[in-house]
């Protein structure tokens, strides 16, 4: 199964809710009203996990990847529903990766609880003897996708599609599919199996002033929660597509590992190094740096990694004020692949609203092959277990951006932002590692001069830190001030923390440079 082909062709904090994100005059009935998806999240969690699934009939329990993408919704039956303000949507089949059965409530139309063939296309060639026979009461649908005139005014585009467990995922104009977010993560990158939670209910309440409003009923052995969005997509003017979230988090025993506006993404490989796959492209990933600003005002950038063994990174923090997964660079020849299209894949931004307290930044990076499968996980954790008979609210606005420097929050805030990150085995001591960081400066502007610049590098016990230089270099595109500096492990160290700050004597210059050196599958540093 290609990964990057499903993404691209698959159809198929506590605070007070903002005031009028969820018009009561979108909703049908109180049966429908958000308070009363809130309920019943509440009251799923008082009760115990129930797991059974409905085994799913021919040909649904056996379809491939293939098979799957040969069953396309009806126009009039399960695509192109009208739900207002140019919206459209279309219910996704049962089976392959998606087995969960989701009930769906649309605006205008009955809920869809069993599921009706006839509102599919079943292609011949792996369907010979059509269409089945149906209905199949309380089977239900697998997903939801949403389609919108995001690029054209006279075409339809995906622009968000619910389906598997608690993901989601959308799009910025002139983007392709790349990374996704989750309603809720449970132990992930604990000590215990992690929970994947699934939605039991999708419902969208309405549209207004452009806008998309919509819930999810989430639940799993161990929470159950409620997670409304408003969702406005983007536009010629503000293209980055933008949704106001809210969860309402219950749980059935005290939770600890609890991961709250979760983004999943994939990373093979880049310059950056160690490498160790064999690839015809000089880079792949669907995001390529964890950026962050926390309460304290400090901008991190830390680049992703494909490591030799899994780990797992938490930055501390009170009040973290965004993160998000940067794609960049957004140039066809940094990746070399007309199929992937990596340098259109979309970036995506968490920012609270309200204050979060304590907790954690955590990164979970996972060993891969190759890029079929996400081994990114990015998501805030806070510091204290949550305990039973209580409602947690964490509120924040996800953004979906276009790749690329400038569509990181306050990009501009600092005069430099780094560009590029790589590494490789020191030539002058092949025990040694030898690191540079390209930095450009922000929205167009110029090179400060280098008097008055400092570079500080600092690593952990266990390893040496030398050769620290900075100076400029020149290149096609513009000016760049280069940092670099080698590293030396001692026998006894795997991994080391290396923090890299650019400063003058107003403060940092550029975000601080964050990096988890691990030795690599060889044994070299």
């Amino acid at each position: 199964m290609k990964r990057r082909a499903f993404l691209g062709q698959t159809a198929l904090g506590a605070i007070g809710m903002v005031a009028g994100a969820f018009p009561r005059g979108a909703v049908g009935d109180s049966d429908r009203a958000p308070e009363t998806l809130v309920a019943r999240a509440r009251a799923l969690a008082e009760q115990p996990y129930q797991s059974e699934m409905p085994r799913l009939p021919p040909p649904f329990d056996a379809l491939t990847y293939d098979s799957y993408r040969a069953i396309r919704p009806r126009s009039g039956g399960a695509a192109e529903l009208d739900i207002g303000g140019g919206f459209r949507a279309d219910l996704l089949p049962p089976g392959w990766l998606f087995p969960t059965p989701v009930r769906v409530s649309l605006p205008g139309w009955p809920d869809r609880v069993d599921l009706d063939p006839d509102n599919f296309e079943f292609a011949p060639r792996y369907f010979p003897d059509g269409a089945p026979e149906g209905p199949f009461p309380g089977l239900g649908y697998s997903g939801l996708r949403i389609r919108y005139p995001l690029n054209s005014p006279d075409r339809l585009d995906d622009l968000i599609v619910l389906q598997g467990a608690s993901y989601f995922r959308a799009l910025a104009r002139d983007v392709a599919y790349g990374l996704s977010a989750r309603g809720l993560a449970i132990g992930t990158g604990g000590p215990e199996p992690e929970e994947f939670p699934v939605t039991r209910e999708i419902e969208v309440f309405g549209t207004d002033d452009g806008q998309l409003h919509l819930g999810c009923l989430i639940d799993s052995p161990r929470a159950a929660a409620a997670l409304f969005i408003s969702l406005r997509p983007g536009s010629a003017d503000a293209p980055s597509t933008v949704m106001r979230c809210k969860l309402h988090l219950f749980v059935r025993e005290p939770v600890s590992e609890a991961g709250i506006a979760p983004l999943t993404s994939m990373f093979q490989h880049n310059d950056l190094g160690p490498a160790r796959i064999d690839d015809f492209r000089p880079a792949v990933h669907d995001s390529a740096v964890l950026v962050m600003a926390n309460g304290a005002g400090e901008r991190l950038w830390r680049p992703l990694t494909n490591p030799a063994q899994l780990q797992m990174s938490a930055f501390q923090d009170s009040g973290p004020r965004w993160f998000g997964l940067l794609q960049t660079p957004d140039r066809f020849d940094a990746f070399r692949d007309a199929e992937g299209a990596y340098h259109r894949r979309p970036s995506a931004f968490v920012k609270p609203v309200g204050d979060w307290g304590n907790g954690a930044v955590s990164l979970l990076e996972i060993p891969t092959p190759n890029e079929y499968a996400d081994n990114i996980v990015v998501f805030w954790r806070p510091d204290t277990p949550l305990q039973p008979g209580r409602e947690y609210q964490f509120a924040y606005d996800l953004s979906w951006t276009q790749p690329g420097m400038m569509s990181m929050p306050d990009a501009d805030l600092l005069p430099l932002v780094p560009v590029r990150s790589a590494s490789g085995i020191d030539p002058m001591n092949t025990d040694s590692r030898l690191f540079v960081i390209d930095y450009a400066a922000a929205h167009g502007g110029h090179i400060p001069d280098l008097t008055g610049l400092g570079l500080q590098v600092s690593g952990e016990d266990g390893v040496e830190i030398t050769g620290e230089a900075l100076y400029k270099i020149e290149d096609a595109e513009q000016g760049k001030l280069r940092a670099s500096f080698v590293l030396s492990p001692s026998q006894t160290v795997d991994q080391a923390e290396l923090r890299v700050q650019l400063r003058s004597a107003a403060g940092d210059v550029a975000p601080v440079w964050l990096f988890r050196w691990t030795r690599s599958a060889s044994g070299g540093p």
